[in-house]
């Protein structure tokens, strides 16, 4: 099956809060952390790419944040070597953030010119709501260029976090507002907010679950109140790397559950390939 992972966070180490380095201290993979970072804390490209095809990995969304209330600054320039080194494997996501970019759509539309595949926002480290005014000039942009919004839903526990603004429903009014726009929800609702996306994506065709972060093994009970058989076509695969053990075994973990191979293939690569544009090679 392809494999697409959207959700990794391929950063120069020496740009992050000492939180988020902890972070990938605790939940990564200290041999794979060793191998692909060079000693002053920047991801080596090569190194990273053959990691991404011993996992078995299509396609890698790696992510540009800029967040410095929360862990930091994950500039797209720091992106781009990794990205250069095969850029059919490996591709980016934009990041804005009202506080820090002015006019906000044409800081994205630079991001795009330099080969981003879709935005992310992050509200709970940008310290925004979803449905801010201020945030609709770049989702006009990218409804126009047809490319997917993916939104953090879910608790964040680094400090500077604004956990209230992680509410999907904040989304609602995006959703009636941009009526081809496909939204990602990151994290799935992690914490409070598991049924909240789940009822969204099941009710609306252009939201779809976004499985970084959370455990295989616990998707079943965070999902319980509703149609496994249904809400599994709407899910993407994504890791949250370098947080996580690894890739493939998560993407093993997440095809048991699905109730079919054809399901399981949407899930690890095919939705991804439809929402996010892309076309994998392998």
């Amino acid at each position: 099956m392809t494999l697409i992972d959207v959700h990794l966070h391929a950063a120069r180490l020496p740009t992050l809060k000492p939180a988020w380095q902890a972070w990938a201290d605790d939940f990564g993979d200290p041999d794979v952390l060793g191998e692909v970072y060079d000693d002053a804390g920047t991801v080596r490209p090569a190194a990273f790419e053959r990691y991404l095809a011993r996992e078995g990995v299509d396609i890698a969304l790696v992510l540009a944040e800029y967040s410095p209330k929360a862990t930091g600054i994950q500039p797209i320039e720091d992106l781009l070597p990794l990205t250069a080194a095969n850029p059919a494997r490996i591709k980016a996501i934009a990041n804005v953030n009202p506080h820090l970019h002015y006019p906000i759509e044409e800081e994205l539309r630079r991001q795009l010119d330099l080969g981003a595949v879709a935005c992310k926002l992050h509200p709970v480290h940008a310290g925004v709501a979803a449905n801010d005014p201020s945030l609709y000039p770049a989702y006009e942009l990218c409804q126009a260029a047809g490319i997917p919004l993916v939104v953090h839903c879910g608790t964040s526990t680094f400090p500077g976090s604004m956990n209230k603004y992680a509410d999907p429903l904040f989304l609602d009014d995006v959703l009636r507002d941009f009526r081809t726009l496909n939204i990602a929800l990151a994290h799935g609702g992690r914490g409070w907010w598991y049924d909240a996306a789940a009822f969204m994506a099941l009710t609306n065709e252009r939201v779809w679950i976004e499985l970084s972060g959370l455990p295989p093994s616990r998707l079943r009970t965070y999902y319980a109140q509703h149609s496994w058989q249904r809400l599994t076509r709407k899910m993407i695969f994504g890791t949250d790397w370098p947080g996580v053990p690894g890739i493939a075994r998560n993407a093993r973990a997440v095809a048991e559950l699905c109730p079919d191979e054809e399901t399981a293939a949407l899930v690890l690569g095919g939705n991804a390939a439809q929402v996010y544009n892309l076309k994998p090679t392998g």
